[in-house]
């Protein structure tokens, strides 16, 4: 791995791995509705969208009207976007 993320630690490449195997959009379900809150299911995806929207150049207002997220959560995901790790970026370029 080329990326050196401040939290890499065996746990953590374990979950990453599991993710990795998943083979589908059900495996997908079945794990994360095992693994994860449905609550924190919706928060993922809606970061995701945020994400997204603020890629399409849209704004705060709309951004919060189209997905109900607060403004903290689009400034904190919009800071991810300017100074994060890439992540958002080359998941979206893979889903495009």
């Amino acid at each position: 791995m080329s990326y050196d993320s401040k939290f890499k630690k065996p746990e953590i490449d374990d979950l990453f791995k599991a993710v990795l195997s998943l083979k589908d959009e059900e495996d997908c379900y079945r794990f994360f509705e095992d693994l994860c809150t449905i609550n924190e299911i919706h928060a993922f995806s809606q970061r995701l969208e945020v994400a997204k929207l603020l890629s399409e150049k849209k704004t705060y207002s709309e951004i919060e009207e189209i997905t109900k997220a607060s403004t903290a959560t689009i400034s904190r995901i919009n800071k991810c976007l300017v100074y994060g790790a890439e992540g958002y970026q080359r998941i979206i370029a893979r889903m495009k």
